[in-house]
């Protein structure tokens, strides 16, 4: 079985219906032009419109609240404007916590709710996503030498990411003594590895090493497959979170020693260095430490808290929902 914070995950992943690229295909899009010949171009999206928050009913008091539950935010192929806010007076105090990598929650703080009562913190927001174009020259692109202490978020072990199992760093040589003409063929070499190793099949959650060794795994897994092996290359990598689905982005540098975040679609259709995603990004990252949990997580859940006066359940419910679907 999944564990409880897999399942929280893939049900904060399905909660909405999403705008699809066939959708859109008729829209005129504007381009943004690249600052060099290795910069990937954003071309923009219509934009989509959101509620995010918690709703909290209860037929029993509740005291000493703790809510927290991620936010999207912006990153280069992502701009998030916010609307409108709904707080309750039940609310004493709430912030935005950065949880690295550009991650962010809300976490809010309620005394107390009275049983009968309806307590509310939510968000509307307009998130405007950017379908990806793959730079017009790779050849000058290289692993980075050296790692800045961010950077190194993403170059070793994470939860169901196991870098260091032998079967990967096995995987990781056999990509290493292929024949590459760059650096940028390189990643494509491991890219087309995991797709030729790996086939998509959906099932539990495992480790990525498990996916290689049987062969099958979903968009998860080959993900995951992808991002260790390219850790193993040296070449920082990392998960990032979009409705249903994931897929990984790798770093290299510029002849100019400037660094870039390049997406690849592990599951689906063939994708590298490009993306046609339009479904906002939720999160990018796969190691969070968050307060409430002991161990790091690899996605960033919902999390609900409370003193019971009585009996009776509270009942937290979490949304993210498009307002225009």
């Amino acid at each position: 079985m999944r564990t409880d914070e897999s399942i929280l995950r893939r049900q904060w992943m399905k909660k909405s219906l999403v705008l699809s690229a066939a959708a859109i295909g008729s829209v005129e899009l504007a381009a943004m032009p690249r600052a060099n010949a290795q910069s990937l171009v954003y071309e923009d999206q219509p934009i989509t419109h959101w509620r995010i928050g918690l709703v909290l009913t209860t037929p029993v008091t509740c005291t000493n609240v703790l809510a927290t539950f991620p936010i999207p935010t912006d990153w280069p192929e992502q701009t998030v404007t916010v609307r409108k806010q709904n707080i309750t007076p039940h609310v004493s105090r709430w912030e935005i916590r950065e949880l690295g990598g550009g991650t962010k929650q809300v976490v809010l703080q309620m005394p107390r709710v009275t049983a009968g009562s309806t307590a509310e913190f939510t968000i509307e927001v307009d998130i405007q996503r950017s379908r990806i174009l793959p730079p017009d020259d790779t050849s000058t692109l290289v692993i980075p030498k050296r790692l800045s202490r961010d950077l190194r978020l993403y170059a070793g072990n994470s939860p169901f990411i196991d870098a260091s199992h032998r079967s990967i760093r096995e995987a990781a040589q056999e990509v290493e003594q292929m024949d590459a003409d760059s650096d940028w063929h390189r990643v494509e070499l491991a890219y087309d590895y995991v797709r030729d190793k790996v086939q998509y099949v959906e099932g539990d959650l495992k480790n990525a090493s498990v996916a290689l060794k049987e062969g099958k795994g979903d968009c998860e897994e080959m993900t995951s497959l992808f991002v260790a092996i390219c850790r193993n290359l040296k070449i920082p990598a990392r998960v990032v979170w979009i409705p249903d689905h994931c897929y990984p982005e790798f770093y290299l540098e510029d002849a100019d020693g400037n660094g870039h975040w390049y997406p690849c679609q592990a599951a689906g259709t063939r994708q590298f260095g490009r993306m046609d995603e339009t479904r906002p990004v939720l999160q990018k990252g796969d190691r969070f430490k968050v307060p409430e949990k002991k161990t790091p997580v690899r996605y960033v859940s919902e999390f609900f808290r409370c003193d019971r006066k009585g009996s009776g359940t509270p009942n937290p419910t979490f949304i993210r929902e498009r307002l225009d679907a």
